[in-house]
């Protein structure tokens, strides 16, 4: 009798979370809630951006006319960045923040973080990324360091498994099937 398994699959992505400067004081309240939630906090660091580096990182925000308060604001204080990963991390994280108005979140989503945490649009407590692809440079940014290797899928997923995992499994397991530990706990 041949048992079935469903077919191998890898479902972590990465996003980058930011704890804004007004809020920092809550950092371990919002871990614990990213934890709880489901995402696992890859890499962190506190830091303090200057006003050049808020405003190379809010690029796209430039030329708009809330970017010097933008850029004022969040260098005003130390921030905490997290790589969070988890299957569908970029739109899991924009759900749990809500929308970017913090007084707008509160009504339409007063449960997401931005409702509970923000005060106004400015002043929204955290930052997440809105793509996979912003989420890829924006982790560049904060975490020069990390390595950030495709995700494998598909065949590729398939091949990486059969190569390094199963081959690992098994003879791990046929180790533990000769050992017969009289106390396996």
């Amino acid at each position: 009798m041949e048992v079935l398994m469903p077919e191998p699959q890898i479902y972590v992505e990465r996003t980058l979370a930011i704890i804004k400067p007004d809020i920092i004081d809550k950092e371990e309240e919002i871990e614990d809630l990213i934890l709880r939630s489901g995402f696992h906090i890859i890499q962190k660091r506190k830091l303090q951006l200057s006003p050049e580096q808020c405003s190379n990182f809010y690029a796209e925000q430039f030329g708009k006319v809330f970017f010097p308060n933008l850029t004022a604001y969040m260098s005003s204080g130390p921030i905490v960045a997290m790589i969070l990963a988890r299957n569908c991390a970029v739109s899991y994280w924009k759900e749990l923040l809500g929308p970017s108005n913090s007084l707008r979140a509160r009504i339409t989503h007063p449960h997401s973080l931005r409702a509970f945490y923000g005060t106004d649009e400015l002043r929204n407590g955290l930052h997440g990324s809105v793509s996979i692809s912003s989420a890829e440079k924006e982790i560049r940014f904060m975490f020069p360091e990390a390595i950030l290797e495709p995700i494998p899928t598909g065949q590729r997923a398939r091949d990486y498994l059969n190569l390094y995992v199963k081959p690992t499994l098994l003879a791990g397991l046929t180790a533990l099937c000769r050992e017969k530990p009289a106390e396996p706990m």
